[in-house]
């Protein structure tokens, strides 16, 4: 009989009449057959089963061996033994690869046909073994999918006990590395229902053996967790999530975040890939456990892997709201991640460019779904565009297209915020109601960002955080002055003691802007606060001149005059003062005095000149990166030396200019302190230097300290003390830039160099980050990380009274071609040797003004800061200073024998924590000086920008008694009637208004 059935379906006959004479052939299996009959007919059935040239072939393979299998079965069992379906499984069919589809279908058939028999159970346990096997060797979507459909059918072939716990992983590793190779519409569904046919077997042996959940679930967080950059896990796994018992998350998660074993790095790729899951059409609850790994991350304040993830991933995120499969759990995940992230705008900015063209298509697509989802996006738009005010041009295009959808309340606003941020340090219905009732936990209010405004509102944070300059300005009687210091210290009473949560600053603004400033435009906070500090020093001047002329009653009534007198007012830096009585309260505060000294090497002359200062504009150094880029101010061609070389500009307060330098000083050369916040009390006002400290003739010895900072790509990481250091460090003046000596009548090479002589009770220094592209004709932004330090000292060369008395222009002090008793007699000071030696005069970190962006003309400021009188005890001289030597333009060092190492503190303990303040606007926060430190490095695009330091052990006028006064508010003096009215005046109204 098989001999005649080869012969049939090869032959040319009708396909009709074939299919009679196959009939015919089905129905004969009821007869007697002896045993090589039926193992005959068995292989050829086998054969056009697995190797049927054409449909028809296999059809009557598959009708022709159910049929006598049914009624030969002894026969047919032994037959399809176990060495036989061993055979197929390892080796194949002939020509035809074990790895086909076609041999499991075979085996699945033909284990229906004996399940009565005996031996199918040694089927069985061979089966578990190869099904092990098979899933280890990485099968393909195909034929891992047929795998399961064999064991689903036929749970006596699943692996049990041990060999199930191994089972399952190896299966989670396969899905791993499946990869759909097409993207057309019928291949991805069959990829789709093929991953999902395994993910239910893996359920289904979970409730079966419930010892296997747990190791399967490890195995998919090393797959998804693996930093392996060969190997990119599958987001078919996501599949799996759906059949993880929900009860489990909390356990779960918490395991998972407080690993030890865990890196910060293997727990960034497991959270970016579950991300990826949403993706995955048909995976549900994927979006409940991306959430709750997001708030375990929280919890133990992995924020660097949060926010990591949140600027990598987030775009990805929204971009799933275009598919209606994958919305939802792309939208949850989405407004957990934007409310989490609120200690900075850029994740919100990051998808903002894409928000109108996802309304637009929504809204024209007329479906009920979409229209309900847009609802729920525009209140999370709107509770973004009010957490981060202060950028219309953002935020403009999207009113537009969201105008007709409802706007939720200021409360639902405030409530929904305060929900998921990282650093809530309270649940969130207390959270809320102290923001309702007023001010923030903080106790600070901030300042309304009154359309890019946030240059203006970074600075007075960072002036009012200035305790005694705050102090000295609300102790001022002003009344009947319409000055613009009296407007000032209106707005410091306003911070200090109203009941907002934040203050809008019209007034003042309108008062302080300068009139080239256009309104409602980013603009630079460093030109503003010099600008600032100019304005109230000449107003100053100009009261006092006032004064004199007429009655003191009748000062403040003419602010025309007052204005006209201020405007006709020479220069800061031209203002002669002959003791501390004649100084403004900007020069007590922020003035400082540099000496400027041009040294002929060719006559051997020195020329001195001495200037006023508020602030240090400090450069960066040049590298082959910026080799299109020129700095501010007049160009240089410096020397390159140690593969360094600094620009330096000082900015004197009401120059026009900026006067650049360059100075070739090598890294490291300079004067720094690295001190734990708990590690300050009581620091000295001066550091006096090493005795027999000598200053000599020789050319300049560069000593390199070898503490420098690292990056971790092997670059130095500039702290603020090396860019000091090169500021003051030594310049050559030749070839164009030659120095016109008096005494040669000529052009001549000369050596300049500069010394602060007198230190301010505040030191302002703004880092050059701005430089001019001279190719795309723009400024562009430097964003090189600076290193901090939290203790500052300033060298500051002290000279005695017979001494200071220097011209106010260019003059020959010095004439090197004396000799003998004549130039002893110049070069010794009336005092001591001490008398050259610079003192370095500590200064603690007062606040830091951060620029957000890549550029000068676009961004976002806000300020870090913290509260710092001059005499501050609350902290702790524990541990020794890292001191770098500072040169003197001799080359010697001044700075006496190194100190042994910092020991590094612990600075995360939660009441230090509390001691600095990040303002953005009107939002105050508790920070650290860790936040402050690391910045950079979490933000690229945020930078230190303007630092102020406030000079140690001095009172700055305000006596211990004066602090500790019943009549002081938190340290500050009480205010005059006038402002107290006022406050208490608009503390009720704001009251009224939210009760």
């Amino acid at each position: 009989m098989d001999k005649i059935l080869e012969g049939l379906v090869s032959s040319s006959h009708p396909l009709p009449l074939k299919r009679v004479i196959v009939r015919k052939v089905v129905e004969s299996a009821e007869k007697w057959l002896d045993g090589a009959q039926c193992e005959a007919m068995f292989g050829l059935t086998t054969r056009l089963i697995l190797e049927g040239q054409d449909p028809f072939q296999r059809q009557v393979g598959h009708q022709v061996l159910e049929a006598y299998a049914r009624y030969h079965r002894p026969e047919f069992e032994s037959f399809f033994n176990k060495t036989f379906v061993l055979g197929l499984l390892q080796r194949g069919y002939h020509s035809l690869d074990r790895k086909d589809v076609a041999i499991l279908d075979y085996i699945h058939n033909g284990l229906r046909l004996i399940m009565s028999c005996p031996s199918v159970l040694d089927l069985f346990s061979a089966l578990q073994v190869e099904a092990l096997r098979i899933v280890c060797e990485r099968p393909e979507p195909a034929l891992c999918a047929r795998l399961c459909d064999l064991l689903g059918d036929f749970v006596q072939c699943v692996p049990k006990g041990k060999l199930a716990v191994a089972f399952c992983q190896q299966l989670v590793r396969t899905i791993g590395h499946f990869q759909c190779a097409s993207g057309q519409e019928k291949e991805l569904r069959e990829y789709v229902a093929r991953v999902t046919k395994v993910s239910h077997l893996l359920q289904n042996i979970w409730k079966a053996e419930p010892a296997t959940l747990l190791p399967s679930l490890q195995e998919v967080f090393a797959s998804i967790s693996s930093t392996d950059a060969s190997f990119e896990p599958s987001v078919a796994l996501a599949s799996l999530v759906q059949h993880i018992p929900l009860q489990m998350i909390t356990v779960l998660i918490r395991s998972l975040t407080t690993d030890p074993n865990v890196k910060d790095a293997s727990m960034t790729q497991a959270l970016c890939r579950m991300i990826d899951w949403l993706s995955w059409p048909l995976a549900q609850h994927v979006e409940t456990w991306v959430i709750a790994l997001l708030k375990g991350l929280a919890a133990v304040q992995k924020f660097t892997i949060l926010i990591d993830v949140t600027l990598l991933k987030i775009e990805l995120v929204f971009n799933r709201l275009w598919f209606p499969l994958v919305r939802p759990g792309a939208l949850a995940v989405l407004s957990h991640m934007l409310l989490s992230f609120q200690h900075s705008p850029e994740a919100f900015h990051l998808i903002v460019p894409h928000v109108v063209n996802l309304v637009h298509s929504f809204r024209t697509d007329g479906l009920p779904s979409s229209t309900a989802f847009l609802v729920q996006l525009t209140e999370l738009i709107h509770c973004m565009m009010y957490h981060y005010s202060g950028f219309p041009d953002l935020y403009e295009p999207i009113l537009e297209a969201i105008k007709d959808f409802p706007k939720p309340s200021e409360e639902k606003i405030k409530l929904i915020l305060n929900q998921s941020a990282w650093t809530s340090q309270s649940n969130s219905l207390a959270s809320c109601l102290s923001k309702l009732s007023g001010k923030s936990e903080t106790g600070k209010t901030g300042l309304i960002n009154l359309g890019n405004t946030c240059y203006m509102n970074s600075v007075i944070q960072a002036l009012f955080m200035a305790t005694d300059f705050r102090r000295h300005v609300l102790s001022l009687n002003l009344n009947g002055c319409n000055s613009l210091m009296k407007k000032l210290q209106h707005l410091f009473a306003f911070l200090a003691h109203t009941q907002r949560e934040a203050y809008a600053p019209r007034i003042f603004f309108e008062a302080s802007r300068p009139p080239w400033f256009t309104p409602r435009s980013q603009q630079d906070c460093s030109e503003y606060l010099r600008f600032l500090l100019d304005r109230l020093h000449e107003e100053e001047r100009t009261l006092k001149a006032l004064s004199s002329l007429k009655p003191s009653e009748s000062m403040g009534s003419d602010e025309a005059s007052l204005q006209e007198v201020t405007n006709k007012t020479a220069p800061y830096t031209e203002i002669p003062y002959t003791n501390d009585s004649e100084k403004t309260l900007i020069e007590k505060m922020f003035g400082g005095k540099l000496q400027t000294n041009i040294h002929c090497l060719n006559c051997r002359s020195t020329s001195q000149k001495e200037e006023a200062f508020t602030d240090l504009s400090l450069a960066f150094c040049p590298s082959s990166s910026m080799e299109n880029l020129s700095f501010q101010g007049p160009s240089c061609s410096p020397k390159v030396q140690d593969d360094f070389v600094v620009q330096a500009s000082l900015v004197t307060a009401g120059s026009p200019e900026e006067s650049a330098f360059c100075h070739p000083v090598p890294p490291g050369f300079g004067s720094e302190t690295v001190m734990d916040e708990a590690a300050l009390d009581n620091l000295p006002s001066e550091l006096p230097c090493t005795e027999n400290t000598l200053v000599s003739n020789e050319p300049c010895k560069i000593q390199i300290n070898r503490g420098v900072s690292q990056k971790p790509g092997g670059e130095n990481t500039p702290s603020v003390t090396d860019l000091l250091n090169y500021f003051l460090a030594p310049e050559i003046l030749n070839g164009d830039n030659r120095y016109y000596c008096e005494n040669c009548a000529s052009l001549q090479n000369a050596e300049k160099t500069m010394q602060i002589m007198e230190e301010p009770e505040y030191l302002i220094l703004t880092l050059l980050r701005f430089s001019y592209d001279q190719k795309c004709h723009i400024r562009r932004k430097i964003l090189d990380n600076v290193s901090l330090p939290l203790v500052l000292e300033l060298p500051v060369k002290r000279t005695n009274s017979s001494l200071t008395s220097l011209s106010e222009s260019w003059s020959v002090d010095v004439d090197f071609t004396d000799t003998g008793e004549n130039l002893a007699k110049k070069l010794k000071s009336s005092g001591t040797d001490e008398a050259c030696c610079p003192k370095r005069v500590p200064y603690l970190l007062s606040s830091v003004v951060v620029h957000s962006g890549i550029s000068s003309e676009s961004g976002h400021y806000y300020s870090y800061a913290r509260n710092i009188t001059g005499s501050d005890s609350s902290f702790q001289l524990c541990h020794q200073s890292e001191t770098l030597a500072l040169a003197s333009p001799q080359g010697h060092l001044l700075g006496g024998e190194i100190p042994s190492a910092v020991i590094e503190q612990d600075l995360e303990n939660n009441e230090m924590s509390k001691e600095w303040f990040l303002f953005n606007d009107s939002r105050v926060t508790f920070t650290s000086f860790q936040s402050v430190q690391k910045i950079t490095s979490r933000f690229p695009k945020d930078t230190a920008y303007v630092l102020l330091y406030k000079k140690q052990n001095s009172t700055s006028g305000f006596g211990a008694n004066n602090a500790t006064n019943g009549l002081w508010v938190n340290g500050d003096p009480p205010l005059q009637k006038e402002l107290m009215d006022a406050i208490t005046k608009d503390n009720k109204l704001y009251l009224q208004a939210n009760h």
